[in-house]
């Protein structure tokens, strides 16, 4: 169900979290761009002891990790089978549920790497296999439709989880280049999954020169998330992704307790929980990117309209200003139910017919931007 606590509850949370960070932790920080990154990798990784994968299971049991702000009962919060909204279709109460094989959703949790581990798992000394910044626990068969893909925004789904995280062909945009598949998490998870991939880009900085060298690395579909820099790290697409996330989605009550139980847990911590402006000090040329486009995409929104709504004889027309390179409905399932690439174009408005009856999202993607809008047709 949604969260529970109020903005006053959060901003509360927020100065207990703040509190926790030790006097004079971030006090080198005080760079910028590139060089900022490097005095923060210095800073988490000094003081980081390396607990052992199974040492995992028992941090997972924490309450940090457990579900109090949804349901509010104390079951394991993944974030591959929270469902933000409503009720959970199944939970994990139990240390009894940990994987090991799985015969379908719901039947137990893992340690899923977001990073995934075939890219380090040739160094001979392997923090990264361990580091529950970026380790976290889910569910085990959403886990494995995930395998090894990037992240992105899916366009057309052809796998979906219970709580609607989705899997499928990638959304081609300025904010994804990948023609692949991608699997999408849900918006509420979208922000932590980014500072997850900031934190590894800035503690494993050093080592990300041998990122490509492993046995495994050379066919895991996730490098094209990187462009194995020691700096920038990630592609030029999926490091505007996600900015846009970590924008939309900010940190939460939950990132600021699990923050601070890995803290007790391994000796550092994520600057970008404690500090999210690090991310546009460090990333400064494509956050102001980011920001441009998140503007074109508000003009591009406002200049367009879908008439009649409810539509008339299974017909709508969309006016607008940008040339649409594609037109795709959606139902509420999230299934494609139309799509129309380069649609044609007459007096800046768009004609899509033959529709039935139902309630629709309709995704219009210009060159740069895209925007979603709902539409009945009865």
């Amino acid at each position: 169900m949604k969260k529970n606590f109020t903005l006053l509850a959060f901003l509360l949370c927020s100065v207990i979290g703040l509190a926790q960070i030790p006097a004079g932790y971030y006090s080198t920080a005080t760079g910028s761009g590139y060089t900022l990154k490097t005095q923060l990798s210095t800073i988490i990784s000094t003081g980081h002891t390396d607990q052992g994968y199974g040492a995992l299971w028992t941090l997972f049991t924490q309450s940090a990790f457990r579900d109090n702000y949804y349901e509010n009962n104390g079951s394991l919060l993944d974030m591959y089978s929270e469902n933000p909204t409503g009720a959970d279709a199944y939970e994990y109460t139990s240390t009894s549920q940990q994987c090991g094989s799985y015969s379908g959703e719901g039947n137990c949790y893992n340690r899923e790497h977001l990073i995934p581990q075939s890219y380090f798992d040739h160094f001979d000394i392997n923090p990264m296999k361990n580091d529950p910044f970026h380790v976290v626990p889910s569910d085990g068969s959403v886990n494995g439709a995930r395998n090894n893909l990037p992240f992105g925004v899916v366009n057309s789904a052809n796998y979906i989880s219970q709580n609607g995280s989705k899997r499928g062909s990638n959304l081609i945009n300025v904010f994804s280049s990948y023609n692949g598949t991608v699997f999408e998490p849900l918006n509420e998870f979208k922000g932590d999954i980014a500072r997850c991939f900031f934190y590894y880009a800035t503690r494993y900085e050093n080592l990300m020169d041998d990122f490509y060298t492993g046995a495994n690395a050379g066919t895991c579909e996730a490098k094209n998330m990187f462009d194995g820099s020691t700096n920038k790290v990630f592609s030029d697409a999926f490091i505007l992704l996600l900015i846009k996330w970590h924008k939309e989605d900010p940190v939460s009550a939950k990132e600021i307790a699990q923050n601070n139980a890995i803290y007790t847990f391994q000796g550092n911590r994520n600057p970008f929980i404690d500090n999210p402006s690090y991310v546009c000090n460090i990333w400064i040329t494509q956050c102001n990117t980011v920001d441009t486009l998140s503007s074109d995409s508000f003009t591009f929104e406002n200049g367009i309209s879908i008439y009649p709504n409810p539509a008339v004889n299974n017909e709508v027309t969309i006016s607008s200003e940008t040339e649409l390179k594609s037109i795709v409905l959606y139902n509420i399932n999230g299934q494609i139910i139309q799509e129309i690439k380069n649609p044609t174009r007459v007096d800046n408005s768009y004609k899509v017919n033959n529709l039935s009856s139902g309630f629709y999202l309709v995704q219009m993607a210009s060159e740069n931007a895209i925007a979603i809008k709902k539409l009945i047709v009865n």
